[in-house]
């Protein structure tokens, strides 16, 4: 094995880990690890925008009452307003850095970019690059972060485990590289920018999302985890049983796309008042119950209220899309479908990204600031990203000294690698169980097929893990299971339908204040699912 120093090891090349980066290179060295399969991630794929206060018309008190009643009574109020309240600088710092953004045409406008409105907002305050707004993100920071001399990008180099000393302090991690060789990057400071854990599910709104591997991997090292029964399942992916997972952004719904059954009659506003502007929870519940009542796999989105020039120049890239699969959505309704989309939960962390481990932060979708509570409000993803990534980069200009106690060995080993199409194959279990039992709508006997089933996988996974060579994929399979056995662990727990964790034998809210948060240590993964 060999080996290297760093000074800051940044695991993850989303918009988190880029802008962390940039931020942090003024006055550290960074070391960057952003494999090929960053690309497909979930930061590029997010179509609507970012979620700021950034109109006259708007203020910072309406954005934070959104967002506490999106998150149905568990957000962390300090925590919503320190977002909400850096979030205007941070866009400025993005427009410095040229992203962009989509302007209002409007010589009268309040704003000189477009702003628009999606589900949960009481005002127009998404600014927006067109309908590809993760791609002009990525774009833009991945060009800065290329031609930065301080920072050192890794593009063929994976983590797949972190490397903790005998006091319990990161000091790094475990790599392979593009031909398998293994590698110990040693840092002084670790932060994980590796994304959510979507790829539970058997559907998904990104073509390769993320299974969870750094919060398991932050859990190895005894850092807390939280709200893991809170998984967003966004409410329009693009049906298409023979194609890739394709997001349809909520900003459709915010320029008047309505929902329809199919028998072509709207249903939203019998539910909501907010009718297809309710949070995320309530429409993509709703479009499940639709489906089920009519033995139907998909609804239908209608936008043919625009006029076919709005709706191209709002939706260059979903237009084109769909009209390459065979839909205009200018002139008539196209299937969606929810599909998981988001984790709320993650590894817990403070303001400035840190985790309870010294040494181990936690940016994006990775972390659990107290943002979501039960459920994201939509914009607001990318906005924690920047705003905790820049917070992040202030607490990492002032190092503190790192311990230099002997490392713990690897917890993988063996002989021979696993052959992929098993791999491939227990994964699909993986995501079947989760899909069948876990997802948008819940109940206890299905949470017990699931903690049982997760039981088995995890055992038969763990033998690989210990008897094999490590590999990219046996490493997300490993942590895979392990998350998927303690989000089903939280949802068990849970007694209460609240947010995104839906279970139709404890409908409506637990008496008396929101029912506390569970968290977890989980150094082994030998979860106990009772």
């Amino acid at each position: 094995m060999t080996r290297s120093e760093h000074d800051v090891l940044i695991i993850g090349g989303g918009v988190a880990g880029l802008t962390l980066a940039l931020e942090l290179a003024e006055t550290r060295r960074v070391t960057l690890l952003r494999p090929a399969s960053d690309d497909h991630g979930a930061s590029r794929w997010a179509q609507g925008g970012i979620a700021a206060v950034l109109s006259p018309q708007d203020d910072i008190q309406a954005h934070v009452a959104d967002t506490l009643d999106a998150g149905d009574g568990l957000c962390d109020e300090a925590t919503v307003r320190f977002a909400v309240t850096q979030g205007p600088a941070a866009i400025d710092w993005l427009i410095g850095l040229g992203v962009p953004f989509t302007p209002d045409a409007n010589p009268q406008a309040p704003y000189p970019f477009h702003l628009t409105r999606e589900g949960g907002h009481g005002a127009r305050r998404v600014i927006h690059a067109a309908d590809a707004t993760g791609r002009a993100l990525i774009d833009t920071l991945l060009s800065h972060v290329r031609a930065h001399p301080a920072i050192l990008l890794h593009q063929d180099v994976n983590a797949i485990e972190l490397i903790a000393d005998s006091v319990g302090h990161c000091r790094g991690a475990y790599c392979l590289t593009a031909d398998n060789q293994l590698t110990a990057l040693l840092a002084t400071d670790t932060v994980l920018a590796t994304g959510g854990a979507s790829g539970l599910f058997r559907h998904t709104t990104s073509p390769i999302p993320a299974c969870g591997e750094g919060m398991i991997m932050a859990a190895e090292l005894g850092a807390e985890l939280m709200n893991l029964e809170f998984q967003q399942f966004h409410p329009t992916c693009l049906y298409d049983p023979t194609g890739s997972p394709f997001l349809i952004s909520e900003a459709l719904r915010g320029e008047g796309g309505v929902l329809r059954n199919l028998d072509g009659q709207r249903f939203m506003p019998a539910i909501d008042p907010r009718a297809e502007l309710a949070p995320r929870d309530i429409v993509a519940r709703a479009i499940d119950a639709e489906m089920q009542r009519d033995h139907s796999p998909h609804v239908l989105l209608d936008m043919t209220h625009l006029p076919a020039r709005t709706v191209r120049e709002l939706f260059p890239t979903i237009h084109a899309h769909c009209l390459e699969r065979g839909w205009d959505i200018t002139c008539g309704p196209i299937p969606v479908v929810p599909a998981a989309h988001y984790s709320c939960g993650g590894v817990a962390t403070d303001h400035h990204g840190a985790s309870q481990v010294p040494h181990l932060y936690a940016i994006g979708e990775v972390a659990c600031t107290g943002l979501h509570g039960a459920n994201r409000m939509a914009s607001n993803s990318l906005l924690e990203c920047l705003v905790f990534a820049r917070a992040t980069a202030q607490a990492l200009r002032h190092p503190e000294p790192r311990s230099s106690a002997p490392l713990q060995a690897v917890s993988f080993g063996g002989e021979g690698r696993v052959d992929s199409a098993m791999i491939a194959e227990l994964m699909g279990r993986v995501r079947e169980v989760m899909s069948r039992n876990a997802g948008i709508v819940r109940h206890d006997a299905g949470l017990e097929e699931a903690a049982s089933a997760l039981q088995v996988l995890r055992r038969q996974c763990q033998t690989l893990w210990h008897r094999h060579l490590p590999s990219v994929e046996l490493c997300s399979l490993w942590r895979a299971v392990c998350l998927a056995e303690l989000t089903v662990k939280a949802a068990r727990r849970r007694r209460e339908s609240r947010g995104l964790h839906f279970n139709r034998d404890c409908l409506g809210h637990a008496p008396g204040p929101a029912q506390a948060s569970h968290s977890y240590l989980n150094r082994s993964c030998s979860v106990d699912a009772s």
